[in-house]
C-alpha cells in the first residue's frame, strides 16, 4: 500500500499555462515523479477575477486533482496561493499543498541588502498583500513595493515573450520599483519568468530577480521525503496534462514554456467539480 501511495502522482496547477515554468524546474529536481499539470486556460488571467471567484476555480480544480489521487498539490498560481490556499487545504484535508509565494519570499528576503524589495504580479495578488505581509513576518524593516502588471499574462500567452511592445509596458510598470531603490525582485506570476529576459534588460544586471520555481520544488521535493512519500523508481516519471479549454493551443504554448512540444492536452470541463 505505501509504494502505491509513493507512485501517486504530484498534482501542480495554474490559471493558465504560466505554471509551466515551475513544472519544468520540478521535473528537473524531481525527474521519477509522476506529475498531473491542469492549466485553466478557460478563465484564465485569475489576477483580473474577484477573491470569490479565485476561490471557487480553486476549489473546483482541487477536487479534480483529488479524484486523479494526487499526493500532494503543488498550487503553481501567485494569485490562488495568495486568495484561497486556506480553502484548497481544507479539501486537500491529509494530502499536502504547497504554495509559490513562501519560497519565494525566503529567498528574496536571504538575498537583499538594502531591505528594499519589489514585488511584481497580478493586480489581485498585489491587492492580497501576501508577498508584503509575508516579507514582513520575517523582517519587519524591510521595505516592500508592489507593482500589479496585469499585461504581462496575455503577453506572455500570446507568445509576445521578447517584443518592443512588451519592453515599452515592461519599463512602465518597472519605473515605479527603480525609482523606489529596490535590490531585489520578486517575479510574483508564473509566467514573468517567460519575459525575464526583458525584465533584466529593464531594472539593468544590480537587481536580483527572484523566481521562486525551484525554491517550490525544493520544498516540494522536502516535503516528500519527510513524509516519505516520495517515489522509489528509478525511471522518469509520467507526464498528463489538462486544461479547460483549448487543448490545441497548448502543443504551441508548452514549446514556449518547456523548449518543446508535448503530447496535446485533455480538456476537461472542470465546472463539473
Amino acid at each position: 500500500m505505501k509504494n502505491d501511495l509513493n507512485n501517486r502522482p504530484i498534482g501542480i496547477f495554474d490559471s493558465g499555462l504560466g505554471g509551466l515554468t515551475v513544472l519544468k524546474e520540478l521535473i528537473r529536481i524531481l525527474s521519477s515523479e509522476n506529475i498531473i499539470y491542469f492549466g485553466d486556460t478557460a478563465r484564465v488571467p485569475y489576477g483580473t477575477k474577484s477573491k470569490t471567484a479565485v476561490k471557487n476555480f480553486s476549489r473546483q480544480i482541487t477536487k479534480f486533482l483529488i479524484r486523479h489521487n494526487v499526493k500532494l498539490i503543488l498550487v503553481a498560481c501567485n494569485t490562488a496561493s495568495a486568495l484561497a490556499l486556506n480553502d484548497i487545504k481544507k479539501i486537500a484535508k491529509k494530502i499536502p499543498v504547497v504554495g509559490v509565494i513562501k519560497s519565494g519570499v525566503c529567498a528574496a528576503v536571504s538575498k537583499t541588502v538594502n531591505k528594499r524589495i519589489g514585488v511584481i504580479g497580478t493586480s489581485a495578488t498585489v491587492r492580497s498583500d501576501s508577498y508584503k505581509n509575508a516579507i514582513r513576518k520575517l523582517n519587519g524593516r524591510i521595505k516592500v513595493f508592489q507593482q500589479p502588471c496585469p499585461l504581462f499574462v496575455p503577453l506572455v500567452e500570446e507568445g509576445w515573450t521578447d517584443t518592443g511592445i512588451t519592453r515599452n509596458i515592461a519599463e512602465v510598470y518597472l519605473r515605479p520599483l527603480k525609482k523606489a531603490g529596490c535590490d531585489v525582485i520578486i517575479l510574483g506570476c508564473t509566467h514573468y519568468p517567460m519575459i525575464k529576459k526583458i525584465i533584466r534588460q529593464v531594472v539593468g544586471k544590480n537587481i536580483v530577480l527572484i523566481d521562486s520555481a525551484r525554491e517550490v520544488s525544493l520544498s516540494v521535493k522536502k516535503i516528500l521525503s519527510e513524509k516519505g512519500l516520495s517515489r522509489k523508481a528509478h525511471s522518469r516519471g509520467s507526464l498528463r496534462f489538462y486544461v479547460s479549454d483549448a487543448p490545441d493551443k497548448f502543443s504551441v504554448l508548452s514549446k514556449i514554456f518547456l523548449g518543446k512540444v508535448m503530447s496535446v492536452a485533455k480538456k476537461v470541463d472542470i465546472e463539473r467539480y
